[in-house]
């Protein structure tokens, strides 16, 4: 089916048809016809037939290999590559019968595969093919043939992995033995296919024209040349020799064929530099057939001389140099002249281009080959070979590369040698020769090389060096021949003309610098070669460990440098330095120095002083200094005077002339380099005649007012060579130099702490320098200078920090600490043992002090902190190496930890110093614990040296404020029958931490990082005891702070910062077991003291039940046995009560049985010695222990009622009631003492009492009544209630009319709580019988009683007062009130109801004007915060107490608000309205509610899905209050908002609608969020429990869909209304839909459900009370009133009234208030109906 041409779909390579499987054949047969494998012999068993197809895969081979090898088959590269991979992996992993089945059919795929295109699929298929070999091994011999061939060409493979790859399996197929075996096996087959590559494949034969580009097919094809080619290279180098002569006749039938050597010239670089290989290797390994065939290869190889491709290039100089070596008669071959030289003569000109490396290093052996007849005239050939040399040298490409360059110069100096060896027979000739090499050739390149800056570190001073020294030899050598004379006229022709060039060079004024020092550096070279040669070389890197002895190493300004002992070697070399180079190189040397002198005297050249320093560097001989004092003499009469005393004194010419000339350029100020000038004195002083001599001059300098850099220079140069220290090395011990640097440092550290000019510093810097590098370098553990002088710097050093430490500006002394500290640094990091000298441990000492203080006292900068720091943190490292080492004491430890017991102790520290202490404690302490053996001893002996004894702990103890003991003596948790002594230091304006705070936080971080890094020395049980105590002063300290009740901020930054640095209890709770703490010893604690009472009463709450029960019956059983004298003592009765208490308390064991015994014990003591009992009596005179006595007993009397279920008796009552009133009494009758805390802690605990009983009352069940005495809660309410309120209601008053401001004593705070406790529990009814004195206030419009107004006026200003617990309890006694207040205006209702203005009544006076002195004082405070942000207010301070006061306030009015009727509450909206105190409300509550009012209250487990807010959870307002007070503002904001939404909705609606945009918004989106929904649930529940009947009106609600349904019904007439709630009710308007409607007229309807409406907006009710409205006009519209033709409303909407102002005219009705507004705004007075006047 379909025709043959048919398109095929994309993709499916596969033939339809056996006939074109044929024809896709034929195209694929190229690599080896006929047959898919090797060969053209179909009856070779080694080949593969192709008829091996698909199908007999299909059944031979498993079913996973045969799915690869198709996969293998396929076009796609991923596809092939995958498959392959997948082929050795399975190759890998199955077992060898079933890989071996694969064995027939791979060398075909093989074959076709690993010459693919891809180099990936390539390099997988020999990974795949090792993991082949590696399983089958030996199995895989009988198809060896079939492969082998291909297997060469990919170990030739041009991509580098997959030929590795390649030769990787090949090694484990053959070990190295086997391979030539291997290879020789398989010759012929190889060599077939690499000839069918060479000669017959072309590119399409390869690869499909059809379904390959034309480029892919080339570049494959010349792959595999390239590749066939070295693989002939790698079979001819691999095969044994024998078998080298059956290769012969095959291989002479390739070298026949003209299409092989026309490779040489193949347009790609590789398969001609693969051909030359190949040419290399015949001539190697087949030199006679090479012989035969020189015809053809000499020409192909010589006459390409000239390729110049970098990949060719080095292949055709090795196949140049075989051919010319192999092939003697090889330049017959070839026209040298025409072909061969020019081509050598372009590429050297060119300078190799850019190849020189690779064809250089040939020249020498290519021109010692080539023959005498070619190179005729031998001076115009070697003059051309030299100059196209040097013309490639000047070339840029050569110039620029440091090895290009290097390799032209040595083959020129090797071919220059060469040519001065050859044996010319005509002498002149021979001279000519010479001559032009040493004229024309050698002095031209030294000079361009001079010229050239980056050619002047080159080879070519070393090459003529080396160069010299043969021609010396040959010259020293006497011979027959004269070769001797030939080379010393040689050499003096060479010197002469080098002494020319030199002097062009120097002779000049404006000489070129560097080509001065290239004159001195070559001659430095000739005259020592080998000194010159080793310090060319590279660095040779040294790797030393820090513990080997440090006399290996030197340093300088703390770097490591190698000091060079080769200098004595060269003073060798130059003794045994050759005559015939000794002196010529002199004359020249004196010959330059001459020179150079005569322009430094006359010229001032500083070029040519700098020459000469280097020319005296390396040759410093009293002759060369001869010659330049000679030249000097042309100088005045007045210095030759002085140059002829100077001779009197030294004979030497070389101390001559530092005296006349040296001293004088070192005393020049101008300049600034000097390294030259010191380089010419160390020259000077290796001429002197001894060490004596060398001191006294250096003696005379030092004394002389040099610049310092010149020493520094000195010394520097010194530490860097052996031999030029031991020149100076007595100077530098001597005292001289020592009492200088004295001096400097003395100079330098005064100077930093004085101001300096910019200009100064930077010779300062030197001057620091030069201090760093003498304290600093040592040599063979010796320091440069004395040891004594070393002591006397570090003393001034020190001085100088501790100076510093004390000034004020921190300008100043900043560069000079920056620079101490990098001398100290240096010093202490470089010179062993220098920490043990006392003057560097207390230099040491200084620098850690500045670094443990804040910098507001050091006034450093960061980062001269942070250097000192890294200063200090790397000595103390040394000195724990050193201690170690030394085994001894450091006197800076014991020193630092005394400073700092010091600090922490004197009570001088903020947060932030302490932070900044103990920050540089654990770095030092990090840095003890890594010393090795010794961590531990020196750690502990730290941390003990700062823990303080018992005696300082105590008095750190005793400076501790008793502030904290009122919190515990208050809550009833500690007894104390004694006066409280100690520190009575008030907290609040203090800026520094007590020591005991610091001291415990410093110690316990130490402990931390003992116990983390588990260092531990000494006994154990001692160690832990100490760590326990350390543990227990922290807890102390914590547990102080937490008692205190409003600790300054400085104690919560304190907190903090223990919580930062990890200080907390739980962090050693995981370090260390800490039970050992909480152990206590039961066996003795009777009898009582008050220390053992504090700790019973502490630990009370954790004690388990037995223990507790054993201390409850032991103090009971003392209680009965107690005697009268014994009641107040701490061991009798009052002890006993105490623990009692504390046991009670938490209600953990049960003793119900023994309370009413321990009442009946309480009676009988009264009964015994009433006395005992503070009964309405005067506590001036009473003492402490009978105060404690009363307070315990008062405070049982509650726990009794709490716990006690057991019924008392009527005498017992009676005994609770009266002893209650009298000791409230005698709180009444003491005010004047409650700043005596025993006093204050008595009125609390009376009050508490009367506070129990009330709420025993209020709460009592009926079960319990039943109980009680039958008079009991009668006389309560008649008698002991009112009792208690008569007294403290005054009380009250009394004691905050004292006090404006109760947060100034704080003691007094706690007797308002207690007493507005107790005075919550007051009725409304005692509130109105009160016997206050009378208080009223002049022009107060007022409708109350005269005795409810006194109550008001009295407690109203309380809300003002600055204490919480009295503005709640005032809150709640008037919120009891609040709902009496308005039927006192509804009397006067009626004088309002007929005025034509609208009308307005305040809401209480003495509350409005308690609002309005509030609203002043608020605004003051939230003015400056955007409406709708959230201000924070801060618990208990004045701004709490002022917000608290304005938010109860608003809660009383709001109340007062509801309790009025309809009527009222429009009169007092109006009110609102003109005072604009609602609107400031609004605004203020928008500032104190949280963006998100969320409640986290103590009831965390939520049931429910919703989120609890502040809106849904009810505000418990308690006087002693137990939330959270951050949160209480917030709660109580929301509150009222809520409250006021709830309430006058109309009149925040109108609110809102007047707000500006923002705040509109910010009202919306969080009413409608958080209130709305509460709001309208609210209400909706409200109309589905209301009581309330309507005559004719049902009214029913959906929750779900938010709608209210009315329905009104009269007669015939029937009317139903839907009201829907807004989704931000009340704040949008509620809308009124019709329903059903019967009997009514469209246009009444309408009427009526715009009324409805109208209500609902208007009026500050609920939905019920706008329906109960609503209906009331309707009703009046069917009992015949008619509407306000005004409003057409019967019932007005606001104010209530009916129409009752007629028109005479019409006689229509209408309300006063729709009147009045009718008449103001129409400027009119005429009737709105008949237009006739109203009157």
């Amino acid at each position: 089916m379909g025709g043959k041409n048919k398109q095929r779909t994309k993709g499916n390579l596969r033939p339809s048809s056996s006939g074109r499987a044929a024809e896709l054949l034929a195209k694929e047969r190229g690599t080896v016809p006929g047959f898919i494998g090797f060969g053209t012999s179909q009856s070779d068993l080694g080949y593969v037939p192709a008829v091996q197809g698909a199908e007999e895969i299909d059944s031979l081979v498993d079913a996973d290999f045969r799915m690869v090898l198709r996969k293998l088959s396929k076009r796609d590269i991923t596809t092939k590559l995958k498959a392959m991979q997948e082929f050795g992996t399975m190759c890998k992993e199955r077992e060898v019968e079933v890989v071996k089945g694969v064995l027939p059919y791979w060398p075909r795929i093989y074959c076709k595969i690993s010459l693919d295109h891809d180099r990936r699929v390539r390099e997988a298929t020999q990974q795949s093919f090792e993991q082949l070999i590696l399983k089958v091994k030996k199995h895989l011999a009988p198809y060896l043939k079939s492969i082998m061939g291909y297997w060469l060409i990919a170990q030739c493979d041009t991509y580098s992995p997959a030929a590795s790859a390649s030769n990787v399996a090949f090694e484990k197929a053959f070990p190295s033995s086997k391979q030539p075996e291997a290879l020789a096996f398989c010759k012929d087959e190889i060599l077939n296919v690499l000839q069918d590559h060479l000669l017959k494949e072309t590119p399409d034969t390869l690869s499909d024209p059809q379904t390959v580009p034309e480029e892919e097919r080339e570049a494959k094809f010349f792959r595999i040349l390239t590749c066939s080619l070295l693989a002939l290279k790698k079979l001819l180098s691999m095969l044994p020799k024998k078998e080298m002569h059956s290769l012969e006749e095959k291989l002479m039938s390739l070298l026949s064929q003209n299409k092989f050597w026309k490779y040489g010239k193949h347009s790609v670089p590789q398969v001609r530099s693969a051909f030359f290989e190949l040419a290399s290797a015949f001539c190697q390994y087949l030199p006679e057939l090479v012989k035969s065939e020189a015809p053809r290869i000499c020409p192909a190889v010589l006459l390409s001389i000239d390729n110049s491709d970098a990949v060719v290039c080095p292949a055709l100089w090795e196949a140049v140099l075989c051919a010319v070596t192999t092939i003697e008669d090889c330049w017959s071959h070839v026209n040298t002249k025409k072909g061969v030289l020019p081509k050598l003569w372009t590429v050297l000109r060119e300078g190799g281009r850019g190849l020189a490396t690779v064809i250089y290093p040939n020249l020498l052996p290519f021109i010692s080959k080539v023959p005498p007849g070619i190179s005729e005239p031998k001076l115009e050939y070697f003059r051309t070979f030299f100059s196209s040399i040097i013309q490639g040298l000047s070339s840029e490409r050569a110039i620029a590369s440091p090895s290009e360059s290097s390799a032209i110069i040595t083959a020129f100096m090797e071919c220059l040698r060469f040519a001065i060896l050859q044996k010319i027979d005509e002498e002149d000739d021979q001279r000519q020769i010479h001559q032009m090499l040493i004229y024309d050739q050698l002095i031209p390149l030294t000079n361009a090389v001079l010229k050239e800056p980056r050619l002047q570190n080159g080879p070519l001073f070393y090459q003529i060096a080396e160069t010299l020294s043969s021609w010396e030899a040959k010259a020293e050598l006497p011979s027959d021949d004269g070769t001797d004379e030939v080379f010393q006229k040689l050499l003096s022709n060479f010197w002469d003309h080098l002494l020319k060039m030199c002097v062009l060079h120097v002779d000049t004024l404006d000489a070129d610098e560097k080509s001065l020092f290239a004159i001195s550096d070559m001659l430095e070279i000739l005259q020592n070669p080998k000194s010159a040669t080793k310090s060319n070389n590279r660095k040779s890197l040294k790797i030393r460990f820090t513990d080997e002895d440090e006399s290996e190493r030197n340093t300088e300004n703390g770097k490591l440098m190698e000091v060079r002992n080769g200098d004595s070697e060269i003073q060798a070399d130059l003794r045994h330095s050759s005559l015939l180079r000794k002196e010529p190189l002199e004359n020249l040397v004196c010959n330059l120095a001459e020179l150079s002198i005569v322009y430094v005297n006359e010229e001032k050249s500083e070029q040519h002083l700098k020459f000469l320093s280097a020319l005296l560097n390396s040759f410093s001989s009293n002759r060369v200094f001869q010659v330049l004092l000679e030249q000097g003499n042309n100088a005045s009469s007045a210095q030759a005077e002085s140059q002829n005393k100077i001779r009197a004194h030294h004979e030497s010419p070389s101390v001559q002339f530092l005296y006349t000339n040296l001293i004088t350029w070192l005393k020049e100020d101008w300049r600034k380099d000097t390294h030259f000038l010191v380089d010419i004195l160390y020259s000077v002083l290796n001429c002197c005649n001894s060490n004596d001599e060398r001191k006294i001059i250096l003696d005379d300098l030092t004394k002389m007012d040099l610049k310092w850099i010149i020493f520094l220079q000195i010394i520097q140069k010194a530490c860097s060579s052996t031999t030029k220290l031991s020149l100076v090395s007595d100077w530098l011990k001597g005292d001289t130099l020592g009492e200088r640097l004295v001096m400097l440092a003395d100079d330098l550290c005064h100077l930093g702490l004085e101001p300096i000019a910019a200009s100064s510093e930077s010779s300062s810097s030197e001057r620091w320098t030069l201090l760093s590098l003498v304290l600093s370098q040592h040599i063979k553990n010796e320091s440069l200078i004395g040891e004594t002088c070393v002591e006397r710097i570090i003393d001034k050093l020190q001085a100088a920090l501790s100076k510093a430490r004390d000034l004020s500006e921190a300008g100043n002394t900043e560069p000079s600490v920056s620079f101490i500290c990098d001398v100290a640094s240096s010093f202490f990091s470089s010179v062993k043992g220098c920490l043990l000298m006392p003057s560097a441990e207390d230099l040491l000492l200084t620098i850690f002090q500045l670094c443990a203080q804040r910098q507001d006292a050091t006034h450093l900068t960061d980062l001269l902190v942070c250097k000192l720091k890294h200063t200090w943190m790397s000595a103390v490292n040394s000195l724990v190496r050193q201690l170690w080492n030394m085994q001894k004491q450091s006197t800076f430890l014991h020193k630092s930890a005394l400073w700092v017991k010091n600090q922490v102790q004197s009570s001088s520290l903020d947060v932030r110093s302490l932070q900044v202490l103990i920050s540089a404690i654990s770095d030092l302490l990090s840095k003890l614990m890594e010393a090795d053996g010794q961590a531990g001893y020196l750690v502990g002996a730290y941390v003990e040296h700062v823990t303080p004894n018992k005696t300082e702990w105590g008095k750190l103890h005793e400076s501790l404020s008793t502030e904290w003991m009122h919190k515990p003596l208050l809550e009833g948790r500690l007894s104390m029958n004694c006066e409280l002594v100690g520190s009575c230091v008030k907290l609040c304006g203090t800026t520094k931490l007590p020591g005991h705070l610091c001291t415990s936080a410093l110690l316990s971080k130490m402990v931390l990082l003992v116990l983390e890094n588990r260092i531990v020395h000494g006994n154990d049980d001692a160690e832990r005891k100490k760590i326990d105590n350390i543990i227990a002063e922290l807890l102390y300290s914590l547990q102080w702070i937490e008692e205190l009740e409003n600790p300054p901020y400085l104690l919560l930054e304190y907190l903090h910062m223990l919580e930062e640095m990890h200080i907390t209890y739980e962090k050693f709770s995981t370090l260390s077991d800490t039970t050992s703490l909480q152990q206590t010893i039961f066996d003795r604690f009777l009898p009582l003291t008050e220390g053992r009472l504090h700790t019973l009463q502490c630990l009370s709450p954790f004690l388990i039940e037995e223990k507790k029960k054993e201390l409850v019956f032991h103090c009971v059983a003392k209680l009965m046995t107690c005697t009268q004298a014994e009641l107040s003592s701490t061991d009798g009765a009052f002890g006993c009560l105490s623990i009692l208490n504390s046991c009670l308390n938490d209600r953990s064991i049960d003793c119900d049985h023994l309370l009413p015994g321990i009442l009946k014990i309480m009676i009988s003591w009264k009964n015994d010695n009433e006395d005992s009992f503070l009964f309405s009596c005067n506590l001036k005179e009473t003492s402490a222990q009978l105060l404690g006595f009363n307070i315990e007993m008062i405070r049982y009397l509650p726990l009794l009622l709490k716990y006690s279920t057991a019924p008392l008796a009527d005498n017992e009552w009676d005994f609770i009631m009266c002893s209650m009133l009298a000791w409230l009494e005698t709180t009444s009758e003491n005010r004047s003492l409650y700043h005596v805390p025993l006093v204050q802690i008595f009125a609390c605990v009376s009050c508490d009492l009367a506070s129990a009983l009330s709420a025993y009352f209020e709460a009592a069940a009926p079960e319990t009544t039943e109980n009680l005495p039958v008079n009991l809660i009668s006389e309560w309410k008649e008698f002991f209630s009112e009792g208690i309120h008569n007294l403290l209601l005054p009380l009250l008053v009394k004691v905050t009319g004292e006090t404006k401001n109760a947060s100034e004593c704080s003691f007094q705070n706690s007797v308002l709580m207690s007493l507005g406790e107790a005075l919550t529990y007051i009725s409304k009814d005692q509130l109105l019988n009160h016997k206050l004195p009378a208080k009223f206030v002049a022009g107060q419009k007022t409708n109350l009683p005269d005795k409810l107004q006194t109550l008001l006026n009295t407690l109203s200003p309380l809300l003002l007062f600055r204490a919480r617990p009295v503005q709640i309890s005032v809150y709640h006694m008037l919120y009891k009130l609040m709902p009496e207040l308005p039927k006192f205006d509804d009397e006067d209702l009626k004088s309002y109801g007929d005025e034509e203005e609208e009308s307005a009544l305040s809401p209480p006076a003495a509350l409005m004007s308690v609002l309005a002195t509030q609203e002043l004082l608020l605004e003051n405070i939230l003015e400056c915060i955007p409406v709708g942000e959230f201000a924070v207010i801060q618990p208990l301070s004045d701004e709490f107490c002022l917000v608290l006061g304005y938010l109860l306030t608003w809660k009383l009015t709001l109340a007062f608000f509801k309790a009025a009727s309809s009527q009222l509450r429009v009169l007092y909206s109006q009110y609102l309205r003109r005072t604009k105190s609602l609107n400031k409300l609004l605004y203020h509550l928008f500032r104190l509610m949280p963006e998100n009012p969320v409640f986290s209250g103590p009831s965390s487990e939520v049931l429910n899905k919703d989120t609890k807010t502040f809106f849904t959870e009810e505000l418990r307002l308690d006087v002693k209050g137990t939330g959270v007070l951050s949160s209480q503002i917030p709660h109580l904001a929301c509150s009222v908002y809520h409250i006021t939404l709830k309430d006058l909705p109309a009149m925040v609606r109108l609110w809102w609608n007047s707000c500006e945009k923002r705040v509109f918004n910010v009202v919306d989106k969080f009413t409608s969020k958080y209130v709305s929904s509460v709001l309208s649930s609210q209400e909706i529940s409200s109309v589905q429990t209301s009581t309330q009947l309507f005559n004719g009106m049902t009214v029913k609600a959906r929750s779900a869909a938010r709608e209210v349904i009315a329905t009104y019904s009269v007669d015939d007439i029937f009317i139903e209304l839907i009201i829907q709630l807004p989704s931000n009710y009340p704040l949008g308007s509620i809308t009124v839909e019709s329903g059903k409607r019967v009997g009514v007229a469209v246009q009444q309807w309408r009427n009526w459900m715009l009324q409805l409406s109208t209500y609902l907006t208007h009026q500050n009710g609920s939905i019920m009370e706008g329906l109960s409205l609503w209906k009331n006009n309707v009703d009046k519209r069917f009992e015949g009133v008619e509407d306000c033709m005004i409003c057409f409303s019967v019932i007005h909407g606001s104010n209530y009234s009916l129409p009752k102002k007629a028109c005479r005219t019409c006689k229509k009705k209408f309300h006063s208030a729709c009147l009045y507004k009718w008449f103001t705004s129409s400027n009119k007075s005429t009737c709105p109906l008949c237009r006739e006047t109203f009157f």
